[in-house]
């Protein structure tokens, strides 16, 4: 069908509205606390729905549908649905964090994760961990970006063939619009149109799986049939090839210590939970929504099996890379209007990725590195002003990393696989901090590095599956720190 100027005026409406609305929030900010965590007065339904917005991103919107259409049933592999493995680690997870990490980081007043290594071990440690996360969240996000321009790109060329570099101006468009209401709005901002973004793109999830159900002959006895005939609705995988990133033993451990490090560790996520009231409600915004993303991953992948079928009976349009399944589908075969709609769930799902990982990359370079060095000697006003423009500074960077992201193959598994060399050193670094007395600063640092380096050679040399990578990196983390702690004068916590 295309894309139509009612669709157009669909997505310009949302773009523009979104952007407006969260510059509203400008007015409530008068330090640097009001704009990282707020004023700690959302409900903990509300921040749950945020976190369940920011860890989905355009990679899990058009790159799970893309995993579903693509996986073909081995018996030792499972077939389309093994990726919620992965998600029953997720749950478990969460359960831990809230046990282990969140009683941690309620003890005093923190505006970020790593004030609590600095607690702990002190500035040394936090700046190593803080200067980890930097990096991988600059990277994985960058990629995310790129996953987004993806979209755009489908949607203009269908319209207006010949255009070049539809995906660099795209990357611009996504990253600018974002931008604009992250750097006026802040946490407020990003929180609330976390819960927008999220009702249009689950909304708009729903709307395509309606479509698909009527576009295939016969509706979803004929899409089971196929989904069957490739196995594709098999999800148990008991191998324990360590080579396969959806086995069962790889989702249920190898998840549950993703989870813990992206949920536990990163700021991106983290920052969600300081903004909760009290302990209880950040544990409760959790753990719910845990379940959330299992609904939505099975709805994702419903989608992606429900391609599988609708591709059997149509012809597919001309793709460079199974991540345009989705996308395409969206623009050539939906009707006027709701192909606006659901690109524009699309771009929300994107959009609020992004605008959580500008806030936390500018909360973690202004409070944990910034804000001690400059100690008195800057206001709060000032230091909000450096704030906004931190968010600004790398907003530029994410946009110049998206534009190089173009050549790192598959996004979904480019994203997950840089945050997972990178989460298993931090995991560990925590781990130690919270659950021993004996490991001090040295023991730290070294378990950080020497993990790090153990990462990214096991990534370049071995097979193993990145599901089992965070895993590694925390063993050999914790390891390592704390045999090293042994051979240090103890340090009291």
């Amino acid at each position: 069908m295309g894309f139509s100027s009612i669709d157009y005026a669909v997505l310009i409406v949302y773009l523009v509205g979104i952007t407006i609305f969260g510059t509203l929030f400008r007015k409530s900010h008068h330090s640097v606390k009001d704009y990282f965590v707020g004023a700690r007065k959302t409900h903990w339904l509300v921040i749950s729905l945020s976190i369940v917005a920011t860890e989905t991103s355009t990679l899990t919107l058009i790159g799970v549908p893309a995993l579903a259409y693509t996986i073909y049933a081995r018996p030792e592999q499972g077939g389309a649905f093994t990726y919620l493995q992965v998600v029953f680690g997720y749950i478990v997870a969460r359960f831990v964090i809230s046990l282990l990490f969140i009683p941690a980081y309620f003890q005093g007043e923190m505006l970020t994760a790593y004030a609590l290594l600095a607690r702990r071990f002190g500035e040394t440690t936090k700046h190593f961990a803080a200067s980890l996360f930097l990096t991988m969240r600059a990277l994985a996000e960058g990629v995310r970006v790129f996953a987004a321009s993806l979209v755009l790109a489908a949607v203009i060329s269908s319209s207006l063939p010949g255009l070049p570099n539809l995906w660099l101006w795209s990357i611009v468009l996504v990253g600018f619009l974002t931008l604009i209401y992250t750097f006026e709005g802040g946490i407020a901002a990003v929180i609330w149109t976390d819960l927008i973004q999220l009702v249009i793109y689950i909304g708009g999830s729903l709307l395509a799986a309606w479509q698909l159900l009527h576009l295939v002959p016969g509706g979803w006895p004929t899409i089971a049939a196929h989904a069957a005939a490739a196995h594709k609705f098999e999800w148990l995988s008991f191998s324990w090839d360590l080579r396969l990133p959806f086995t069962f033993w790889a989702g249920l451990i190898g998840g549950t210590f993703l989870t813990m490090a992206s949920h536990g560790t990163d700021q991106l996520l983290v920052q969600r939970l300081l903004t909760c009231r009290n302990q209880r409600d950040s544990q409760k915004a959790l753990i719910t929504s845990g379940f959330i993303v299992l609904f939505q991953f099975a709805l994702f992948l419903t989608i992606g099996v429900m391609l599988y079928a609708y591709y059997q009976h149509a012809k597919l349009p001309p793709i460079t890379t199974n991540d345009e399944i989705f996308p395409v589908f969206i623009v050539h075969s939906l009707p006027h209007g709701i192909a606006g709609l659901v690109i524009a769930a699309v771009f929300a799902a994107a959009m609020s990725n992004l605008s959580g990982s500008l806030n936390s990359l500018a909360s973690t370079t202004v409070l944990d590195f910034y804000r001690p060095l400059a100690g008195a000697r800057r206001t709060e006003a000032q230091l909000l002003t450096l704030s906004r423009w931190c968010t600004a500074g790398w907003g530029l960077v994410l946009i110049a990393i998206a534009i190089v992201a173009r050549g790192w193959g598959s996004v979904f598994t480019a994203g997950l696989s840089i945050a997972s060399l990178v989460y298993g050193p931090m995991l560990g670094a925590f781990l130690l901090g919270i659950l021993t007395t004996r490991t001090n600063q040295a023991g730290a640092v070294a378990g950080i590095g020497v993990s790090l380096v153990c990462m990214l050679l096991v990534k370049a040399y071995t097979p193993l599956a990145w599901t089992w990578y965070v895993l590694a990196g925390t063993l050999i983390c914790v390891a390592v720190g704390y045999t090293t702690s042994l051979a240090f004068p103890r340090r009291q916590p």
